[in-house]
């Protein structure tokens, strides 16, 4: 068992300690089997990049960007699998591990018997989601700086995006969990997951694609991650980066509440 304590930080509420404590929960009950899945979190992103960006990309050539700029393919795709890691890695912790926590280790049972509220259980599961995501993003930049498919002031910039993405997936993965009756209902999931990760301007400009194809990729969370980290990292974001980040913000708060509202009536019945 690897035992590690986050830093604990001063002058904050007692909700803030309280889901600070339950992130450390989860770092302070790490097996060392667990440091695997960590790793294969990173490697596979990592694979897809070498096999289709830089494999297929030998084939397809440089893309021309919307605004006329011209990018290798490993280029264009890179900040996609960026993205795919942040909502993989979140997804994983707030999806398979919390929906085990809640309905069958019944850990939150105990918890709630303690002053903390399920507002602040679904915060701290959130922060050590993060933790997990961090380090794949983080990762994954190092990966891209030392390729040159984007710069190291570039990626600096691309890691509270990737973050972010993180917290906004997290957030909706909570939520779904809340409604999940049994373990069959993650194959559900997982192939709206997949599809995501097709169609969302992942390996092809959304222009590509019909019109009203178009339209549904552009309003998926993931197409505005990958739309966000994308421009950071090609250094072609303009205003349209707000809109991105408004969308995950946003998802991210209603994520959050609706996830605690139900984790209330689910524990407290």
């Amino acid at each position: 068992m690897v035992s590690l304590v986050l830093p604990r930080l001063v002058d904050v509420s007692a909700a803030s300690r309280r889901s600070v404590s339950v992130a450390e929960r989860n770092v302070a009950a790490l097996k060392s089997v667990y440091w695997l899945l960590l790793i294969s979190g990173f490697v596979e992103p990592l694979l897809y990049l070498f096999s289709i960006g830089v494999g297929v990309g030998g084939l397809v050539g440089d893309l021309t960007l919307p605004g006329g700029q011209m990018v290798s393919y490993a280029a264009f795709v890179a900040p996609a699998m960026l993205a795919s890691s942040a909502m993989t890695g979140a997804l994983a912790e707030t999806t398979f591990n919390f929906f085990g926590k809640m309905k069958y280790m019944k850990l939150y049972d105990g918890v709630i018997a303690t002053p903390v509220q399920p507002f602040e259980i679904a915060l701290g599961e959130l922060g050590w989601a993060m933790l997990r995501g961090s380090a794949y993003s983080a990762a994954f930049l190092v990966v891209m700086a030392a390729l040159d498919l984007t710069t190291v002031a570039r990626a600096a910039t691309a890691l509270p995006a990737a973050v972010l993405v993180g917290f906004a997936f997290g957030a909706l993965g909570m939520v779904l969990s809340t409604f999940m009756r049994s373990w069959q209902d993650f194959d559900l999931m997982g192939s709206a997951q997949f599809t995501l990760f097709l169609f969302s301007g992942t390996f092809v400009p959304a222009e590509a694609y019909p019109a009203v194809l178009r339209w549904l990729v552009e309003v998926t969370p993931l197409y505005r991650a990958v739309h966000l980290i994308r421009g950071v990292s090609l250094g072609t974001a303009g205003w349209s980066w707000l809109l991105d980040v408004l969308y995950l913000v946003a998802v991210m708060v209603l994520g959050l509440l609706v996830a605690s509202r139900r984790m209330g009536r689910l524990l407290y019945k």
